[in-house]
């Protein structure tokens, strides 16, 4: 399937490894134009090479930090240097700290909602008059199967994310006549860094062997193992697509079939 986005400009954020690194690898095997961001500049700068290296869209990268107060207008620089505007926005924040409600103090609170809720809007924000102008825009907020069913251990994320769904279906109502769609896109358990590091901290907490931890994790996923980041992201670039373009105000999930509620 042509996906329709060669030459599409993409901005993904949390790209250094894992799921944002997937979407923008897939994005520009499209031949999207794609920038890449986060903390590391090592790894970013190898995921651009590896991306121009496949030859189909231009990638580069900003360094940038989501809990840093000037991100977003770092951010709105970048592109208008990098990628002279945008089409396609791809909010995604990673995960904040495994722990409890109990360990969730007001500080903790208020740092992971600037980073994770409040910058990704403020950001959609700045670009939303141009979206508007060119009557063609793509917003998929990445978020996680916790926005359906609260996982265990995982209290910031339960917290924060449903905000940002009400927020997206809000969104999506408000911009679709102008040829944007909002979607987003909650991943289950996709195998990346973070979810080793989970099912260690897991394997820690319950004296097991991470081996067990994962196989007991694979056991109650229908499709009785983790997802591939290869999977995911290319359901990421079809809701970037053109032919999704009336797919808009939705949560899909990419889980193999884990939430059990409809």
């Amino acid at each position: 399937m042509d996906l329709g986005i060669k030459g599409k400009r993409a901005l993904v954020l949390a790209s250094s490894r894992g799921l944002g690194r997937g979407i923008a690898a897939a994005l520009a095997r499209e031949g999207a134009d794609v920038l890449l961001c986060g903390r590391n500049a090592e790894d970013l700068a190898a995921n651009c090479a590896a991306i121009n290296a496949e030859g189909g869209g231009r990638a580069s990268f900003v360094l940038a930090d989501l809990f840093e107060a000037d991100v977003v207008e770092k951010l709105e620089a970048a592109v208008a240097e990098k990628l002279g505007g945008i089409d396609i926005l791809v909010n995604n924040s990673g995960g904040p700290t495994p722990g409890s409600t109990e360990d969730m103090t007001p500080e903790t609170l208020a740092n992971h909602f600037n980073a994770m809720v409040l910058r990704l809007i403020a950001l959609t924000n700045r670009f939303l008059p141009q979206m508007k102008a060119q009557r063609w825009g793509r917003i998929l907020t990445v978020a996680s199967s916790g926005v359906i069913e609260p996982i265990p251990g995982l209290a910031l994320s339960n917290t924060l994310r449903p905000a940002l769904a009400g927020w997206s279906k809000t969104l999506a109502t408000e911009v679709a006549q102008y040829g944007i769609t909002a979607n987003m896109l909650l991943p289950g358990s996709i195998r990346t860094d973070r979810l080793e590091s989970l099912d260690a901290a897991a394997a820690r907490r319950s004296g097991r062997s991470i081996e067990a931890v994962q196989a007991a994790s694979e056991a109650e996923i229908p499709a009785r193992r983790y997802g591939r980041v290869e999977e995911f992201a290319a359901t990421a670039a079809f809701l970037c697509s053109e032919p999704a373009s009336y797919v808009t105000g939705t949560l899909v999930r990419c889980d193999g079939g884990a939430a059990r509620s409809t």
